[in-house]
């Protein structure tokens, strides 16, 4: 193996680990560099189907476009998909292995670093540069032992960490220099360099800040990057993202109005982005506690756990601000989990989320899922049933749905029937994540609910101009000859500091 290889840690979850390997991803491959990323485990809902055939993390799949490379299963070879509150779907090289508790994980983790070691390595085999995503904070010294994501993958391929903190937070100072504090010093010495993120205002006022973080880790400091606004037109993997760019609350006007309740175990949330950049769209998230409120579409989402969070949406009262939307002459829509739940019924004979046995679907499609052990992981292109357009997407699923409303499809794909619709055409399902994608039909679908609404932006035009705008951005605030110097070739150990 030839290729250099830098990890990004930070001092907690969200300081910006994806979008600052996005954006070097991006940056060096402008420089004719062939680049991988790499993230040895990840914890996220928000899942893309990959070339090969599996599943990753959403932002690998962000980081892989920003590499100009296809998605492939090796580059997040460990996904956990939490499931319930103490317990995850273990995903290994794209495919569902097991579902354990978090303990049970913990345990059992050490086997899958040999899947860890083996996906970089085969993606060092074929790079200049695999650019690596930590996971979490690099000072949970509680989970050292066993570790496979952090310091534990660092030490079996000796790669050098660069450690990020989010200077908004405030405390940065004392998050950087603590994390040399409490990890043990054979992880401290492969820290090259910390990293300010996020910074807002005169950098000429942190200088003195900088100076003394360098003095207090002994290490480089770099940066600071300033926080780049347009971030929040990509797609975001954490739920904390999508929090952060929710237009909840304000004013509508005369905007097309879609509500979207959130649910706890919500996946794939992603599929809202095309909308919330749309002009004339109000997209409204709404959480716990919060009736629906009046709404042109509402959309039942993607969810990790179909019946729990059924079951959540009854409890807040939001299947009867349904059935009022209906009544009013509302739109629905139900993509994945969501569409099920439209249905009469969804059985579990297997247990696949939990206890056997049926629950009863929402009523608003004659349809009924039986939940299967296989996961449908494709990624499809079909033709909408009602405008006849195109639209691409993909199908991350566990479930066969049957049923009278299936006889009137919302796609079809390759000519088979996908989905379904009312026979008033208002309530729709469709198992197809990433539809609103495709500009056309996006319009379309929306026209169809609001007419005369505005074209919005090319969706994917967009979200490249503005990796692009990334990489300007940090190749203005970082010296990327520096970071290339800081990357060693795997395998060489880090000098001790």
């Amino acid at each position: 193996m030839t290729a250099r290889a830098l990890m990004f840690m930070g001092t907690g979850s969200d300081v910006g680990k994806s979008l600052m390997v996005a954006g070097l991803c991006r940056a060096f491959v402008r420089r004719g560099m062939n680049v991988m990323p790499f993230k040895p485990q990840n914890m996220s809902n928000n899942a893309a189907v990959t070339c090969d055939g599996g599943e990753i993390g959403r932002a690998q799949a962000l980081q892989a476009r920003a590499a100009r490379q296809a998605p492939l299963t090796a580059m997040n070879p460990v996904l956990l998909k939490p499931e319930h509150e103490s317990g995850a779907q273990v995903i290994i090289r794209g495919r569902r292995v097991a579902t354990m508790a978090a303990r049970e994980y913990f345990a059992a983790r050490q086997q899958y670093l040999p899947s860890v070691m083996g996906a970089f390595d085969e993606l060092s085999c074929h790079a200049d540069l695999v650019l690596v995503e930590g996971a979490g904070s690099a000072s949970e010294i509680n989970l050292r032992q066993n570790d496979i994501a952090n310091f534990g993958f660092v030490a079996a391929r000796h790669v050098p960490v660069v450690l990020i903190g989010d200077i908004s937070r405030g405390g940065v100072i004392a998050s950087l220099a603590g994390t040399f504090q409490v990890i043990p010093e054979s992880d401290s010495r492969r820290i090259v360099a910390t990293l300010i993120n996020r910074f807002q205002g005169d950098a000429s006022l942190f200088e003195q800040g900088m100076k003394q973080i360098s003095d207090l880790t002994a290490r480089p400091c770099l940066g600071p990057v300033p926080h780049f606004e347009l971030a929040r037109l990509l797609p975001a993997e954490d739920i904390l993202g999508l929090d952060r760019g929710s237009d909840a609350g304000s004013v509508t006007g005369g905007k097309l109005t879609i509500v979207v309740p959130r649910l706890p175990r919500m996946a794939n949330f992603d599929d809202l982005d095309p909308l919330r950049v749309h002009p004339g769209v109000h997209v409204n998230i709404v959480g716990a506690g919060k009736a629906l409120p009046p709404a042109d579409l509402i959309i039942l989402p993607g969810s990790k756990s179909t019946c729990a969070d059924l079951e959540f949406l009854r409890q807040q009262g939001w299947d009867l601000d349904l059935t009022c939307h209906v009544r009013r002459g509302g739109a629905v829509l139900g993509i994945c989990a969501g569409f099920q739940m439209l249905g009469k019924e969804i059985s579990d004979p297997e247990g696949i989320e939990g206890e056997k046995g049926t629950v009863e679907g929402l009523g608003l499609l004659d349809i009924a899922t039986r939940l299967t052990p296989t996961k449908q992981l494709h990624v499809q292109a079909a033709i909408d049933c009602t405008f006849n357009l195109p639209v691409s997407g993909y199908h991350m699923h566990m479930g066969q749905t049957t049923g009278p409303d299936c006889a009137l499809p919302f796609a079809r794909v390759a000519g088979v029937a996908e989905g379904a619709q009312s026979p008033d055409g208002r309530i729709m399902g469709t198992y197809l994540h990433g539809l609103f994608a495709a500009d056309r039909f996006r319009h379309a679908f929306l026209s169809g609910i609001r007419p005369g609404l505005e074209r919005g932006p090319a969706y994917e035009n967009k979200i490249e101009s503005v990796l692009d705008q990334l990489a300007d951005h940090l190749e203005t605030h970082l010296d990327l000859d520096q970071i290339w110097s800081l990357a060693l070739v795997s395998g060489n150990k880090t000098s001790d500091k």
